[in-house]
């Protein structure tokens, strides 16, 4: 079943321990779109500019992904460029250039306003619940991505857009600032009464954490000796979890589990090279056999 995903096409330049790259594609719907490609079709609607070329494009072909929702505009494509630290959990942010995406007002083809699952990447939230406006019916499924930014500046719109989507996907630290509790069990609760019933927090090299009202269940990070660059793990992350529900069709709790673990295994390849690098040449089978060894990594006997 076709998956949606409104979100940012971008160019980034990264820095690591491991490198540096002055030009690569990047944006959270690009990382979200191929991750989530591998399991089920995706509609994808985005801005970019002129600087964005057809060998850019590239990325999506070859893939279930439709593109008819990638808006072409005069200017330069939203650029972003970082520099992490030693250990990869710290950055600092050396630019953000918003440029065409600074007007991006999403508009679904006609065709995507059927979509049944919905995965809104982070933008304004104003932006958000407009996508769901647009979307004929209530979607099966439909999840949110946020940032400190926007818990910050535009709380009251982020607290009415989350009475609109079933799961909130966000880091630890945004958990505890938008629901101002430190324990990550009553931030859940906290949040279920702002509309979400799902709480996925991602918690970088200590894995991830689902919480609804079946209980808790946590994924853990996959060890890898030598994580190149962090840039989009969690929007992968989200197109793997995305992905695999829509391509089940279904939400019992089973399936939900099998997706974190999904969603898990697409976010610990993209960090084994620069960018969409390792994203470009993966192929199915490996997804299976890494999802296999997490199997093998949680599993003990009392």
């Amino acid at each position: 079943m076709s998956l949606l995903v409104v979100g940012s096409v971008a160019f980034d330049a990264l820095e690591s321990p491991y490198g540096k790259v002055d030009w690569t594609l990047g944006g959270a719907a690009t990382y979200f779109a191929v991750a989530a490609s591998f399991f089920a079709p995706v509609s994808l609607v985005a801005v970019v500019g002129e600087d964005f070329t057809a060998k850019d494009e590239a990325i999506f072909k070859g893939r279930h992904i439709d593109t008819e929702g990638l808006e072409r505009v005069p200017g330069k494509s939203f650029f972003w460029a970082g520099k992490y630290s030693e250990n990869l959990n710290e950055r600092v942010t050396l630019a953000t250039d918003l440029n065409v995406f600074a007007g991006f007002q999403p508009k679904l083809p006609e065709k995507y306003r059927a979509s049944k699952y919905v995965f809104l990447a982070n933008i304004a939230p104003d932006l958000q619940r407009d996508v769901l406006h647009q979307v004929k019916g209530t979607p099966k499924l439909a999840a949110l991505d946020t940032m400190n930014y926007w818990i910050e500046r535009t709380n009251s719109e982020l607290r009415e857009t989350l009475k609109h989507v079933d799961i909130l996907m966000i880091n630890d630290s945004e958990t505890r600032q938008l629901s101002n509790e430190h324990n990550l069990m009553r931030a859940a609760k906290h949040i279920f009464k702002m509309g979400p019933s799902t709480l996925v927090v991602k918690r970088g090299e200590y894995g991830a954490m689902m919480v609804d009202k079946r209980g808790v269940f946590c994924v853990p990070a996959f060890p890898l000796e030598e994580p190149h660059d962090p840039t989009g793990a969690g929007d992968s992350f989200a197109g793997g979890f995305m992905g695999y529900l829509a391509a089940a069709k279904n939400l019992s709790d089973a399936t939900l589990r099998k997706a974190m673990v999904y969603g898990s295994v697409l976010g610990s390849f993209t960090v084994e090279k620069f960018g969409l690098d390792r994203l470009r040449v993966l192929k199915r089978s490996e997804i299976h056999a890494r999802a296999r060894h997490f199997a093998k990594l949680t599993q003990f006997k009392l």
